[in-house]
């Protein structure tokens, strides 16, 4: 890549474009926009409009990513050729996982989202971008089914000249207060390689890691406090305070964010809620987050409810954004409805790390 050459960005599966920000903020450029849903997509646009964000050059596409593979391929294979011609081309894409989630129904390949899985990596052997990113959950990857199909995918690319490297990574290594697992698979043209005068085997994982994960896990966290509306506790010694979801409840002012008041209202259940220790998160559901520790995997779906640490309510859409690492400019539009804002918050990459992965593609992309 020469001083001149941007590196353009052709995202799919994008939700409300955590993973694109990421990118966004690392000076890609986000040319093409692909996202089946209709909410997440115009909540894509609302968030970049509020951030100030240049509209992709090829616009957004709300649309199944298949269509790509038929009936709209030569309208996509057109934006290629045309941004190939000065620029250097990467997808980037997290097709929908609950298939591959241990916390899911295991349907895998067979799953109508573990198929776009498939789509995906066609998508990229039909295109011949010069690079990709593929992010999953660490089921795709971990469990013995589930990689068998993860590996024919690898195997499809391999044979379509791509060089390959992966790590399954945990947000916390990026500072995101969040244990949360992803597969991520990055991958090159080795024609492309060959220009950029580089091996596979050059691209580090760890150039923006900020923290060991070992080390983190084995610090002394707190476990469990009795549960008292609005108290104080102090944050203790030896932990990091950056990697607590109090620290970034202050960080992103939720209070006064605009999606701070987005948070479910149970019917009943408060009783139960009052009777939760602070920072007990051993159930599926109900689990309630400690205020100086970091949080479990952002998933609101199959009734995983997370509960405030110190009120006695659901965590709001702006705390779960916060966990998310997103910028405190960052927002959901008004008339999105709670069940999507969870779901597309839940879905997302964390910021930090879709932002320090995107860096340390960058940087290997530079000659």
């Amino acid at each position: 890549m020469t001083g001149s050459e941007k590196i353009s960005i052709f995202s799919f599966f994008s939700g409300s474009g955590f993973l694109d920000l990421g990118f966004d903020m690392a000076n890609f450029d986000i040319v093409f926009v692909n996202e089946f849903s209709k909410e997440f997509m115009n909540a894509y646009q609302f968030s970049r409009k509020n951030l100030g964000i240049k509209k992709p050059k090829y616009g957004y596409a709300q649309c199944d990513v298949n269509e790509f593979l038929f009936e709209k391929f030569d309208q996509l294979k057109k934006y290629i050729e045309n941004e190939k011609k000065n620029n250097v081309v990467g997808f980037i894409g997290g097709p929908p996982c609950p298939d591959f989630s241990v916390a899911g129904k295991q349907r895998g390949k067979d799953g109508d989202n573990g198929k776009l899985s498939l789509s995906y990596v066609n998508l990229i052997i039909s295109h011949s971008p010069d690079f990709f990113l593929f992010e999953n959950v660490k089921g795709l990857w971990k469990t013995a089914k589930h990689r068998e199909f993860y590996e024919e995918l690898k195997e499809k690319l391999s044979d379509a000249d791509y060089m390959m490297t992966e790590r399954l990574t945990n947000a916390l290594e990026f500072g995101v207060p969040q244990d949360r697992d992803r597969i991520l698979l990055f991958g090159v043209k080795k024609s492309f390689l060959k220009d950029l005068n580089k091996k596979i085997d050059s691209f580090n994982w760890n150039e923006n890691i900020i923290y060991d994960l070992q080390e983190v896990k084995n610090m002394p966290w707190p476990s469990q406090s009795p549960f008292v509306a609005d108290s104080d506790l102090p944050c203790p010694d030896n932990i990091i305070k950056k990697l607590t979801v109090e620290y970034w409840f202050k960080n992103n002012d939720v209070l006064n964010h605009p999606n701070a008041k987005d948070h479910f209202i149970p019917r009943s259940g408060i009783s139960k809620m009052e009777t939760i220790n602070e920072g007990d998160d051993s159930k599926k559901s109900y689990k309630r987050l400690h205020r100086w520790r970091f949080s479990p995997t952002v998933a609101y779906g199959n009734n995983e409810v997370h509960l405030h640490p110190y009120k006695v309510r659901r965590i709001s859409a702006a705390e779960a954004l916060a966990l998310q690492t997103l910028p405190k400019g960052f927002c959901l539009p008004p008339e999105m409805s709670l069940t999507n804002k969870f779901k597309t918050i839940g879905n997302g990459v964390p910021f930090l790390l879709s932002n320090g992965v995107a860096k340390t593609i960058y940087n290997f992309l530079k000659r």
